[in-house]
């Protein structure tokens, strides 16, 4: 088995110190992105895209309605919003606008955040 002098040791101490100076930098960038969405998705940042299932269900939350009082508000079953929430099936542009009214905001305001 061949030996490694000191030269040899000296020309590949830079490659090394490179290699593992890189896989450092990548653990941290890896731990940084897991911080980076774990922070966003518990603050519930408002630029995190969401379905539009989850957008009526925290607008209904936020204005402490349930699923009774929001279908009541609109003229529908109450089973039409858990369906809605659990991305069964999605509301009619009418329904939308009708639920923009309810939260009293925008359509756009609603739907702003919605992922594409």
């Amino acid at each position: 088995m061949a030996r490694i002098g000191y030269a040899e040791l000296l020309i590949l101490l830079p490659y090394l110190i490179f290699i593992v100076l890189g896989i450092y930098l990548f653990i941290l960038i890896v731990k940084a992105l897991k911080t980076y969405i774990k922070t966003n998705n518990k603050t519930g940042d408002p630029q995190v895209k969401k379905t539009i299932g989850q957008i009526i269900k925290s607008y209904r939350t936020e204005n402490n309605m349930t699923q009774e009082y929001l279908a009541e508000a609109l003229g529908i079953s109450r089973q039409s919003v858990s369906k809605w929430e659990q991305g069964i099936t999605e509301p009619s542009t009418s329904n939308l606008l009708a639920l923009a009214k309810v939260f009293h905001v925008s359509p756009e305001e609603l739907l702003k955040n919605l992922e594409k």
